[in-house]
């Protein structure tokens, strides 16, 4: 993933920034407490994650998933998954397994949510085959959809099957740097049980906004390969851990990065200091040091 692809990351002040002052209030919503934690990369395939699988590895997924309990599948983005598709890959991971399908891009990118209530009824019908296993769908917006078309989104959201849990993430910096119709659009989003996703990566760090509305925290965290990356995990583990405090209710939390065959040891680096600190137990990828290269 090179969305936000910096040249020089050590220019970078990857400070986290405060929360928006309604975070609190809305983690103080959730009275369970912790109820799921889903890390997990972006995709499964060989020739991104190249030296996570053992030799003779044969089927991916099903290695995959006993690695990692979640995946962020960007394959749904890019067509649309039919039922038996959804239905092959749920019956090949364990019983607690997650997936987070990405809404097709027929509906974001090609047709920027006019005329989609076909395409929407399709995805909803093929990912609500994942059962107990449906994480969370989420919308990527193309970069230049502005808020200009602020009605399209409104309405989007207003017909959106509500038996399907939704995540937003929203690209353009006009969504952030007015501040107006930020708040009125995280108002939309907290109306409509729809939570909106936080991207930390390099070169947009206007899209790290803090502000949670739901319970949820749905974090896309991209590494820019450089050592810095472990700092920012410590950072956000110190920042998640106060969320918990306050009420976070499930934490989704998928790592990328520019060399994607980086990601499963970053991702078991954050998951290994999750487990000290949180008293958890969730499985930790053992891909090995001496298998990766040196991408630092």
């Amino acid at each position: 993933m090179k969305f936000g692809q910096v040249e020089d990351p050590s220019q970078i002040d990857f400070t986290l920034p405060k929360d928006h002052s309604k975070t609190k209030e809305i983690l103080k919503q959730n009275k369970k407490g912790l109820e799921n934690i889903s890390i997990g990369c972006a995709k499964w395939n060989k020739t991104d994650l190249k030296g996570f699988y053992p030799k003779g590895t044969k089927d991916e997924l099903a290695y995959y998933s006993t690695q990692f309990n979640s995946i962020e599948l960007n394959a749904t983005f890019y067509g649309m998954p039919s039922s038996e598709q959804v239905l092959t890959w749920k019956e090949k991971t364990p019983a607690d397994f997650k997936f987070f399908p990405k809404i097709t891009n027929t509906v974001s990118h090609f047709r920027r949510l006019l005329n989609i209530d076909d395409v929407v009824t399709q995805f909803a019908t093929a990912v609500l085959n994942f059962d107990e296993k449906l994480g969370m769908v989420f919308l990527q917006l193309h970069d230049n959809f502005k808020p200009k078309d602020y009605e399209r989104l409104e309405q989007f959201v207003n017909k959106w099957p509500k038996e399907v849990p939704l995540a937003f993430e929203l690209r353009n910096t006009e969504w952030f740097t007015d501040e107006e119709i930020f708040d009125k659009t995280c108002e939309l989003f907290e109306q409509n049980n729809i939570t909106n996703i936080i991207v930390d990566t390099a070169g947009r760090r206007d899209m790290l906004h803090m502000r949670l509305t739901t319970p949820n925290a749905f974090i896309r965290y991209v590494g820019a390969n450089a050592e810095s990356d472990y700092q920012r995990l410590d950072d956000w583990l110190r920042h998640l851990t106060t969320w918990k405090k306050e009420g976070l209710q499930n934490l989704y939390f998928f790592v990328h990065q520019n060399i994607e065959k980086a990601s499963p040891l970053l991702s078991a680096y954050f998951i290994e200091k999750l487990n000290k600190e949180w008293k958890t137990d969730l499985p930790v990828p053992k891909m090995g040091q001496e298998n990766m290269p040196n991408l630092f």
